[in-house]
């Protein structure tokens, strides 16, 4: 019996003829003219001005918070509901990351306990869009303008997700990654757009991109290439890698719309089963699905990882959600860390899992997957 992959990138011709033209003409490094272009066309469809490739989504993040000039025992606000990158940017930086619950609808962040854990060693808020559902970024940006602080936007799960800001007085949507001081993708395998591994800083920020560029090149002296002022890293980005999700922009358009469409059979498919929690979108946001989630209730007798061993085996492969931050073994060693409890982002972690959801998944292998989700769960 053939598992049905929770992902598989949808790549064709294009990226081919682009990765081999580049391959052809020997620029395989960092050096090559495909990663300014990718930098360019991702920034544009952000929204954004500057985009600095890099090698991942997670060094995407400890760039970004390198950028901010961390103190030691400076916190960054942040959903204890996501991957552990994101702690790991602030630690890496010298800073403490601070943790709050997850909204019980969206599981993103939980907005209005932001605010209470402010502080007055808060530096920044980073809003984490989860599996493809933007945060409720109005009220983060209005707290951050009225303590000075940075916003770092996390947009590795939201490529194309859209959010109503209301702030100006007149409703406007806008796209994920165009929030805040600077924003992070990942283009990991799974990702709406991939270049295999890889990531992206954008901003409308000169400065900070200039910075940003710096650091990801060992912050090499420009007056002497091999004298360092400052300890730089080096995140860069490959040509190959570049070329490789060129063309995946053009696409962006078709690429959503498969998203969406996906989840909308699932929610058309499992709308009746009375045991499981569906995604919910918000009237302000247009997600992306780039994972579709279900929570099962505890009445069902069944958590997550009982109910992906019954989905394994009838051929559907699935991952759990994820652990929060607060119960990570590694994270609970620090010397910062408290022993807070976070209800919605335990249950969510205990109870959740996600489905088939790649950008290759057909009507048929889809319909697989809501038989097996009924067969465990009616």
């Amino acid at each position: 019996m053939r598992m049905i992959p929770v992902s598989e990138p949808d790549l064709g011709d294009a990226e081919m003829q682009r990765v081999v033209a580049a391959l052809q003409s020997g620029q395989v490094s960092s050096a090559g003219s495909d990663v300014e272009v990718f930098e360019q066309l991702w920034a544009a469809y952000c929204g954004r001005q500057f985009g600095v490739a890099v090698m991942n989504g997670t060094v995407a993040l400890q760039l970004a918070v390198a950028c901010l000039d961390l103190e030691p025992g400076d916190e960054v606000i942040m959903p204890t509901f996501t991957i552990v990158s994101c702690a790991l940017a602030v630690i890496y930086c010298g800073g403490v990351p601070r943790f709050v619950d997850a909204d019980p609808v969206t599981w993103c962040m939980d907005t209005d306990a932001v605010r209470a854990a402010i502080g007055p060693r808060t530096r920044a808020i980073m809003p984490v869009h989860i599996y493809g559902h933007p945060v409720d970024m109005d009220p983060l940006l209005d707290l951050a303008a009225e303590h000075g602080l940075a916003v770092v936007e996390d947009a590795a799960e939201a490529h194309g997700a859209e959010y109503l800001t209301r702030r100006s007085g007149v409703d406007r949507w806008q796209r994920c990654g165009s929030f805040g001081d600077v924003s992070c993708f990942s283009f990991y395998a799974n990702k709406l757009v991939t270049t295999g591994e890889g990531g992206m800083l954008v901003t409308d920020d000169p400065a900070l991109a200039n910075r940003a560029r710096s650091l990801r090149n060992l912050a090499f002296d420009p007056a002497q290439r091999f004298r360092h002022e400052r300890l730089g890293f080096n995140f860069r980005m490959t040509n190959l890698q570049a070329a490789l999700g060129i063309p995946q922009v053009g696409r962006m358009a078709a690429i959503v719309e498969k998203k969406r469409s996906i989840a909308r059979s699932y929610q058309a498919g499992l709308r009746g089963l009375a045991q499981v929690a569906l995604p919910q979108e918000r009237a302000w946001a247009r997600s992306v699905y780039w994972m579709y989630g279900i929570v099962p209730d505890e009445s069902s007798g069944l958590d997550g990882k009982k109910l992906a061993g019954l989905l394994a085996q009838r051929g559907v492969q699935t991952r759990p959600f994820f652990l929060g931050l607060h119960e990570q073994p590694a994270l609970e060693r620090c010397e910062w860390a408290t022993r807070a409890h976070f209800p919605v982002a335990e249950r969510l972690a205990r109870q959740g899992l996600y489905l088939p959801s790649g950008p290759r998944l057909g009507a048929e292998a889809i319909e697989q997957v809501i038989e097996a989700v009924k067969a465990v769960l009616q």
